[in-house]
């Protein structure tokens, strides 16, 4: 299908696995043992070299001494720690003088050249995870692993870093660059010692089935995950609607929901999309959730905190060179490191929870940070020769300190999904964490691409990271009824979130049947998840449940159709 529809942002302008409760020890290899037995570089070691990259364009080695590395204006010590998942790295940068923007960090190693690679994204996935062969250049931000026929061996910072990292591997070593920037420019940290991130390692036998090893080596990378107290699961009009919801609308959907729902504590939610800010469509917000929550459902809404009205005032706003040559006068902003601007920006946050709302939908905050969507950051993040109102924080932890801010204005009895949020450094702060880009309630390609494979290939990351929400299956006329049925119950069988944009037009007694099916799936949290690794950006064979006793192919692509078969 080449259907146009639109996106959000263009609105707005073997068949048996063994069981997942893998303990941090058993089945890894020793990571000094990994260069040997895997064929892949130890970055638990001391580093082979770093490098220091100033504002000025000028690189220069650092020199190494005692236990710390040197450079102008700076000092890196890579301390080895025990950890409560096992030894790792520890980053700690002092620094006396303004300039520094990045530090790239080199370990040696003959790596095995025709193993596979899956790396992460600095956000949202764009249908563009995969299993892929060694490649230099290639930028994959956080994390990364690697598997051959000798094992699996993961990379990675911890959740939380107080930097911008991403890993590159060749066929001769590792390099973790440490992106300090503020904005596109140097930060000024001096008078600064402080930890810039902890890198994890872990390696898992060949007998080791993927899905474990993944799961297990996400669960090091973030010791305190914030997971909601129940299963996510309702319905989100926007892949309906596109903005033209209405009060009326809503509890149309309401009625549905409450009537197919399981029944049981875990209470599902109605998610207000975009569109919502109309007065004349939605003329009483607080009295909306009470109508909802007399339904015995839980009231949920889309909000965009950072964005700024028109009569904003120009210091309160992060500046237009942010999107470099492509400036945008209309793109306000609200810049989170003037305290006036996060004033407003949190009342974002609390007026809805004060009108009664038990989830939020958090949007925007990357694009509208780096003026870049995750698909465009690559290497760089953002355009050059703009900062923050305070320069005396890295972007990291800009962004860290956004997600905090927003969870203390929410309060701990609010859900918080992040979506275009960056899940690395939201993990531990946001209950949830949208995987991938839109899915779409008029082009099937467009959620086999974008819902899919996010949902495939980072689904380590629930329950571990966060409660992953793959986005929105769409029930509309525009879609073949095949294809949404899979689509609905690989999300069920997973345990990640399930919101239902149910068209009103296409909720025949099939499709009711099966959301209701779908619900009771989720709620059971099956745990379903790829079969094996395989190059596929979107694998067909899943196993369907922690145990692993059944496997389903879902044929994502048949002349325009799919379904599920048992095999």
């Amino acid at each position: 299908m080449t259907t146009s529809h639109p996106t959000r942002r263009q609105f707005l302008g073997s068949a048996t696995l063994a069981s997942l409760a893998l303990s941090s020890s058993t089945g890894q290899v020793s990571a000094s043992a990994v260069e040997n037995v895997v064929g892949n570089t130890d970055v638990l070691r001391r580093p082979d070299s770093i490098s220091a990259l100033y504002d000025d364009s000028s690189m220069h080695a650092m020199h190494f001494q005692g236990s710390s590395w040197t450079a102008s204006g700076c000092k890196l010590n890579a301390e080895p720690l025990e950890a409560s998942h096992g030894l790792a790295l520890q980053m700690v940068l002092e620094v006396t003088a303004v300039g520094l923007v990045r530090l790239r960090v080199r370990w040696k190693g003959a790596n095995t050249e025709n193993a596979l690679c899956l790396g992460d994204h600095w956000e949202r996935a764009y249908g563009d995870l995969e299993w892929r062969g060694t490649q230099p250049e290639r930028v994959m931000p956080w994390y990364y692993v690697v598997r051959s026929t000798a094992g699996c061996v993961g990379y990675g910072v911890q959740t939380g870093a107080a930097a911008m990292c991403f890993w590159q591997r060749d066929a001769s070593g590792v390099t973790l660059t440490i992106d300090v920037r503020n904005g596109g420019g140097a930060a000024d940290l001096r008078g600064r010692r402080f930890t810039l991130c902890t890198v994890v390692q872990r390696s898992f036998p060949p007998e080791v089935p993927f899905h474990e090893a993944m799961r297990t080596f996400c669960a090091s990378m973030c010791p305190q995950p914030r997971l909601p107290r129940t299963p996510l699961y309702g319905v989100n009009d926007w892949n309906y609607a596109y903005g033209k919801n209405t009060a009326a609308g809503i509890l149309r959907d309401s009625d549905l929901l409450a009537s197919l729902a399981p029944a049981g504590p875990a209470r599902p939610h109605v998610v207000i999309d975009d569109g919502w800010q109309d007065p004349h469509r939605f003329p009483s917000m607080p009295g909306l959730a009470a109508e909802i929550r007399k339904r015995d459902l839980q009231p949920g809404l889309w909000i965009r905190p950072l964005r700024a009205p028109a009569q904003a005032l120009p210091n309160l706003l992060l500046p237009g060179q942010r999107f470099g040559t492509q400036f945008r006068d209309a793109a306000l902003a609200f810049d989170p490191t003037v305290p006036e601007a996060m004033t407003q920006v949190l009342e974002t946050v609390s007026a809805p929870v004060k009108w009664g709302y038990s989830l939020l939908k958090h949007d925007f905050s990357t694009w509208e940070i780096f003026g870049r969507w995750g698909f465009q950051m690559g290497d760089q993040l953002t355009a050059p020769g703009w900062s923050f109102h305070n320069r005396t924080i890295t972007n990291a932890e800009v962004m860290s300190e956004l997600y905090r801010q927003i969870r203390a204005a929410a309060g701990d009895g609010t859900v918080l999904l992040g979506c275009n949020t960056v899940g690395h450094l939201a993990a531990g702060i946001f209950e949830s964490q949208r995987v991938g880009d839109d899915t779409s309630g008029k082009d099937w390609e467009r959620t086999r691409r974008m819902g899919v494979n996010a949902l495939a290939q980072r689904l380590a990351q629930h329950g571990t990271f966060s409660h992953i929400d793959p986005d929105i299956v769409a029930i509309t006329p525009e879609v073949g009824w095949r294809e949404t049925a899979s689509w609905m119950e690989v999300v069920a069988r997973s345990g990640s979130s399930l919101f239902v944009a149910p068209d009103p037009s296409a909720m025949s007694a099939e499709a009711r049947a099966a959301m209701r099916s779908a619900m009771a799936l989720v709620v059971q949290q099956h745990g379903a998840h790829p079969f094996q690794v395989t190059q596929s950006t979107t694998p067909e064979v899943w196993c369907t449940s922690r145990e692993g006793n059944e496997v389903i192919r879902f044929e994502w692509t048949v002349n325009g159709s799919s379904s599920a078969t048992s095999v």
